[in-house]
C-alpha cells in the first residue's frame, strides 16, 4: 500500500503544479507610500549656528528649538545652544526665550498647547513646562527613554523617542513623570519605520521627518500607516551647495493661515516655505 500512495501524491503535486488557480496562500504585497510633490514658494535665511530640534508656528511667530554640538577635542563648551525662541525670518537669527545649560543638555524638540510650552531633552530624561506668554519654567517631569519630537492634536500631546513608535499623552495627566495613554506603531509597506523625528500635526495627519533620511512621512494617527511621503533631497543639496556645514534636514512648521510648510535642517542656511501639490 505504501508503494502505491507516493505516485498517488505524486500525481496531485503535477496537478497543483499545472494549475491556472493563483496562488492566495501568501498575503499580498502592500504598496509603497506615495510620493507627495511639492513646490517651493519662499526661501528664508537660518541660523547656521541653530541645530535644529524642533519648528513651530504659534499665534502667527515661528518658533525653533535647538540641541547642544558636541564637546571638541579639548571638552570645552558645545558650540551651540539648547535653547527655543523666536526665528526671526528677515535675518534668520533665533531670539532665545529658553536657555538650558549646553553642558547639561541637549535641548530637542517642543510644542505649544493650552498656554503652555512643552519641550524635551535627549538623553536626561526630564522634560519642562513653561508659561506660553512669559516664557516662565512652570513644572519638570521625568520620561523613560529618550526624547526626540514632540506636536500635538488639541487633545493629546504626542511625543517620539527615536523608536517607530508616536506616545499619546494627556497633558492633564503630566505629574512628575509622563506616562503614555497609547502608544502608536508607524509603518509602511517595509515594516516598522525607525528613526521619527521631528513632528507636525496638520490636518488630521502627523508628518514626521525620518531622522538621517530626506524624508518627511504623512502618517495616519489612528493605526501609524505612512500614506505619504516628501522626498527633500533637492532642497538638503542646496543647502549644503550653500553651506558645506549643512547636516540632515530636520524641522517642520506648518502655517494655517498661508496652508504651507516652513521646513529646514540642522545647520542649514535655508528655510524653505513649500506648498504640497
Amino acid at each position: 500500500m505504501k508503494k502505491l500512495l507516493v505516485p498517488v501524491a505524486m500525481l496531485f503535486t503535477l496537478m497543483a503544479c499545472n494549475s491556472n488557480t493563483p496562488d492566495t496562500s501568501g498575503s499580498a504585497v502592500e504598496p509603497a507610500p506615495p510620493l507627495i510633490g511639492f513646490s517651493v514658494i519662499n526661501t528664508y535665511p537660518h541660523d547656521t549656528g541653530f541645530y535644529t530640534e524642533g519648528m513651530e508656528f504659534h499665534d502667527g511667530v515661528l518658533y525653533e528649538s535647538s540641541g547642544a554640538g558636541s564637546a571638541d577635542a579639548d571638552g570645552q563648551k558645545p558650540p551651540y545652544p539648547s535653547a527655543f525662541g523666536i526665528a526671526n525670518l528677515k535675518t534668520g537669527k533665533v531670539d532665545r526665550k529658553v536657555s538650558l545649560d549646553s553642558s547639561l543638555f541637549f535641548g530637542e524638540g517642543i510644542t505649544f498647547m493650552n498656554g503652555k510650552i512643552y519641550q524635551l531633552t535627549w538623553q536626561n530624561h526630564v522634560g519642562y513646562i513653561y508659561d506660553a506668554k512669559t516664557f516662565k519654567k512652570l513644572q519638570e517631569f521625568s520620561y523613560p527613554g529618550e526624547g526626540w519630537a514632540l506636536t500635538h492634536d488639541s487633545t493629546h500631546l504626542i511625543m517620539s523617542d527615536g523608536s517607530s513608535n508616536l506616545q499619546f499623552i494627556d497633558p492633564a495627566a503630566i505629574g512628575t513623570s509622563l506616562k503614555a495613554q497609547s502608544i502608536v506603531g508607524v509603518t509602511d509597506n517595509n515594516g516598522p519605520v525607525p528613526n521619527v523625528n521631528e513632528l507636525e500635526y496638520i490636518n488630521g495627519f502627523i508628518y514626521a521627518n525620518q531622522y538621517t533620511t530626506n524624508y518627511i512621512l504623512k502618517i495616519d494617527p489612528s493605526n501609524g500607516k505612512v500614506v505619504g511621503k516628501l522626498d527633500l533631497s533637492s532642497l538638503e543639496a542646496e543647502a549644503k551647495k550653500k553651506y558645506s556645514g549643512a547636516e540632515v534636514l530636520n524641522g517642520i512648521a506648518y502655517h494655517p493661515e498661508t496652508n504651507s510648510l516652513y521646513v529646514t535642517g540642522k545647520l542649514w542656511p535655508s528655510i524653505y516655505e513649500i506648498k504640497l501639490n
